[in-house]
């Protein structure tokens, strides 16, 4: 009889459920893809529902439930760090206690009531860095491989290293509360004005544009940072242990003034403290990784943690040659922990034999969320009176959509399972023609009510990446978590285009290759490979616009406007679809034109916008 075991993450940032059958993953997904309101940390209630369903079991037929952390002793360090601070952090503590009173200290009465009372086994707590590892090691195609998790923080660690091997891991070492690089990044998010938690990867696109003048304040005032890549922060600069904000008036001294507004301009000052913080991520987790390579003796590494989300550093670490191979789990963050929680309850803790594929990853591309079929498609899409084709041959659908492609039109992909992680892959993704100018603010503008500085990555058919950029013939990168360079011969001549242009303007105004629109101002790029095996619906697409254009990059990104959580469901894309100035929509083999379609009314527009923060 088959063993199935859920995993969740609650509570904190990003909740998920993950279920694995005899160690096979079957389903995943984030609770903020069905209640629509980004980085959900409520309850996955959703998500879990879904798991079951997907797995076509009831909570009663659960073997066991795994949670990604162990509250008691989050809760500990609470405590502790709020009496350390006595009495400035009350005003921080009152507003913290009343969810942990509430829900976080109940959490068997909490999966008690989201499993309808119908579990009658034990919840399994495991450690939150744990999670992370299990997360990344358990999936990879490695046998064995050194592993190293950095985020904020879980129960007081906040970066650990260790080995898998087979079946198991161990983590030997661990860095603790409060000194965090996920936290000394997420510092200078706020003080850049983006919103802790969710804005890293902003201040991440900002970095290019600046110089890294204050790299040095940062090394010789707010860190002391050794060769291996650990480090103290001196706590007299910061505000997060006891206070409500990241950051004080002393660490606003050393950087020119007071934190930027959100939305207000941005300057070349935060381009440069953005610059400057990147830099330094990127020195500590180069010397961890080399540290780890050291100590391990391994040839393969696995990262996870929502540092591991930087995916600059990623690269720098692959393309340094510090280990041979580099797998990085796809949710990062505090989702992937529900799936890592029940992974480590397969391996670690029944000791079942782990099979490695060697090649390809265990995770099945991260597409293990929700699916439509035609059938239901067309019958929403006639419930609602849209206006639709509908190709009953797929070789019919790539040779439309790869012509409206290559004609400049924007398109929304939502098609196949929906991935699992930050990252839109291709299948629910807005994708364009790379080699357009004018795409890049289009979309970011128009589409997605954007900042107009945010780079678009591109998908590249997998056998073509060293043709196109800095990267090995075929290197693996399904997950949109390493950035390389577009390869000089793609390069166009700048004649004179710079002149007279700073910061941002140095991006939308100059076109630095003959793929522009995902050609960063650093002529870097956040690399996503298809191949055939994983993405075969996007790679015959793919190939017909190759085909037709002799290209095989595409942008991509994910399916949302701004602050939107990635569109989960039909209704979803068609209500975003609707609300923007997105040209196509493709909902499996049902294609929608805009000019085809009844005229949204403007209050339903208003509507639908209104839910995010698009000020």
């Amino acid at each position: 009889m088959a063993i199935h075991i859920l995993g969740i993450s609650a509570f904190y940032h990003d909740s998920a459920a993950a279920l694995i059958r005899d160690g096979e993953i079957i389903a995943a997904a984030q609770e903020e893809r069905f209640t629509r309101k980004k980085h959900d940390y409520r309850f996955p209630q959703h998500a879990i529902d879904y798991c079951l369903k997907e797995g076509g079991i009831t909570p009663a037929q659960l073997d066991h439930v795994a949670f990604y952390d162990k509250p008691l002793v989050k809760f500990e360090r609470l405590l502790e760090t709020y009496l350390a601070y006595v009495p400035q952090g009350f005003a921080s503590f009152l507003q913290a206690m009343p969810l942990w009173l509430r829900q976080k200290l109940h959490l068997p009465r909490e999966m008690d009531r989201g499993l309808k009372h119908q579990y009658k086994g034990r919840y399994i707590f495991t450690d939150h860095h744990e999670s992370h590892a299990a997360s990344a090691f358990f999936p990879s195609p490695y046998e064995e491989a050194a592993i190293l998790t950095l985020d904020g923080v879980g129960e007081w660690s906040t970066a650990t290293y260790g080995v898998g091997r087979g079946n198991r891991i161990e983590l030997s070492h661990e860095l603790r509360f409060p000194h965090s690089l996920g936290l000394l990044y997420s510092a200078f998010t706020y003080f850049t004005g983006f919103k802790v938690n969710s804005g890293e990867y902003k201040l991440m696109g900002l970095a290019p544009y600046g110089v890294p003048r204050f790299k040095d304040v940062i090394l010789e005032k707010l860190i002391d940072l050794k060769e291996d890549g650990s480090f103290r922060m001196d706590q007299s600069y910061f505000n997060y242990c006891q206070g409500l904000t990241m950051t004080n008036d002393r660490f606003a001294s050393l950087f020119e003034g007071p934190a930027r507004s959100p939305e207000s301009r941005l300057t070349q000052r935060e381009m440069d403290i953005a610059a400057s913080i990147q830099e330094v991520t990127e020195e500590i987790m180069l010397r961890c990784a080399r540290h780890v390579a050291r100590e391990t003796k391994m040839r393969n590494l696995v990262l996870a943690g929502g540092v591991a989300l930087n995916c600059v550093g990623n690269g720098r670490i692959l393309s340094e040659g510090i280990f041979e191979n580099v797998f990085i789990q796809p949710a990062a963050g505090d989702a992937g922990g529900a799936l890592g929680a029940a992974l480590f309850v397969w391996y670690q803790l029944l000791g079942k034999p782990r099979v490695v594929d060697n090649v390809h990853d265990l995770q099945r591309a991260s597409l293990l969320g929700p699916a439509w079929s035609n059938d239901e498609i067309r019958r929403y899409l006639d419930s609602i009176g849209a206006k639709y084709h509908y190709y009953a041959k797929d070789e019919d659908l790539f040779d439309a959509v790869a012509n409206d492609v290559a004609s400049e039109k924007v398109i929304g992909l939502c098609w196949g399972r929906m991935e699992f992680g930050p990252r839109a892959l291709g299948s629910r993704s807005i994708i364009g023609d790379a080699r357009s100018p004018k795409m890049q603010s289009v979309m970011n503008l128009k589409i997605k009510f954007r900042e107009s500085f945010r780079p678009f990555a591109p998908i590249v058919m997998r056998e073509h990446v060293h043709e196109w950029f800095e990267m090995r013939p075929n290197e693996d990168s399904p997950y949109m978590l390493l950035v390389a360079n577009v390869r000089k011969e793609h390069w166009l001549p700048l004649d004179g285009q710079l002149q007279g242009l700073e910061g941002i303007d140095r991006l939308l105004k100059v076109v630095r290759s003959t793929v522009p629109a995902i050609t960063h101002v650093d002529y870097s790029a956040r690399v996503q490979t298809v191949d055939p095996e994983r993405h075969p619906k996007l790679y015959a697409l793919m190939k017909r616009f190759r085909d037709r254009t002799g290209c095989p990059v595409m942008i991509n990104t994910s399916f949302n406007v701004r602050s939107e959580p990635i569109v989960c469901s039909p209704e979803h894309a068609y209500r975003c679809f609707m609300a923007t100035n997105m040209d196509v929509l493709v909902l499996e083999n049902c294609v929608l034109y805009k000019s085809e379609q009844p005229k949204a009314k403007q209050h339903e527009i208003d509507e639908y916008l209104a839910q995010f923060d698009l000020d």
